[in-house]
């Protein structure tokens, strides 16, 4: 008797030229994952292809796509085929909390970006994943947005709404054989926080984060701190009270 071949598992990276979408994507071909890249940089997508087919990534395959001109319409989805088992959604902009709170301009697109876009993009993906009954869905979201601080509410503002959404997508398929995952990385050392002072015990790589994410697929986590200490730092921070909390310079 002859054993059919198996598949290979294939596995969607939204916003993959960003340092921690080309990390997830090198960890996943590592791991024998196909991969469809996406991001809204032809050439910088052609980048990664060209560094992913030298590392011998099987099954390539990229499409240029403007997350926040696509969200709300589905006809991206008809680009993947097959349609991929894994999601790991990345797409995020820090922004500039001064330049949000004088410009409502600059406020909707971290907003957007950082919410609107992901969040629709993975409710259509969610629809096609519980329609076939099996897949899994990785959103990386933000500590920042387990309370707002001055210094970057806005930013966290966004990132809360994202981790909310997740929380609810996961509670809607717990029993479509779809599994939800939210990431929460803190400091990541990357082209986003090029110029920040960061903290080096609690900040991490984006090849730490790409490791995450690797081991909550394969675990079957829920709610991940990429370094363990966030928990307790965040739960700290969460229960502070209120009067107390808004004289911190956080």
């Amino acid at each position: 008797m002859t054993t059919p071949p198996v598949t290979p598992r294939t596995a969607l990276v939204l916003g993959a030229t960003s340092d921690i979408g080309r990390a997830i994507a090198r960890q996943l071909a590592r791991e024998g994952w196909r991969l469809q890249l996406l991001a809204r940089d032809p050439a910088g997508l052609q980048r990664e292809a060209d560094d992913l087919t030298a590392r011998n990534a099987p099954g390539l395959q990229t499409h240029a796509l403007e997350a926040l001109s696509q969200a709300g319409n589905e006809d991206w989805l008809d680009l993947l085929d097959p349609l991929p088992d894994l999601a790991v959604c990345v797409i995020g902009l820090l922004g500039d909390q001064a330049e949000s709170e004088r410009d409502p301009a600059a406020a909707t697109q971290v907003m957007r970006t950082n919410f609107e876009a992901p969040a629709l993009l993975f409710g259509a993906l969610a629809t096609r994943f519980a329609q076939r009954g099996s897949g899994v869905l990785v959103g990386v979201s933000s500590v920042a947005g387990d309370r707002g601080r001055a210094s970057n509410y806005v930013y966290g503002a966004a990132k809360a709404g994202f981790t909310a959404f997740l929380s609810g997508l996961r509670a809607r398929l717990a029993t479509s054989g779809v599994h939800v995952v939210t990431v929460k990385p803190g400091f990541v050392r990357t082209r986003m926080t090029a110029g920040m002072a960061l903290p080096g015990p609690l900040t991490a790589s984006p090849e730490a984060v790409a490791r995450a994410v690797s081991r909550a697929v394969r675990r079957r986590q829920h709610v991940v701190y990429v370094k363990p200490i966030w928990y307790l730092i965040m739960l700290l921070i969460r229960h502070l009270p209120e009067r107390l909390f808004k004289r911190l310079k956080l």
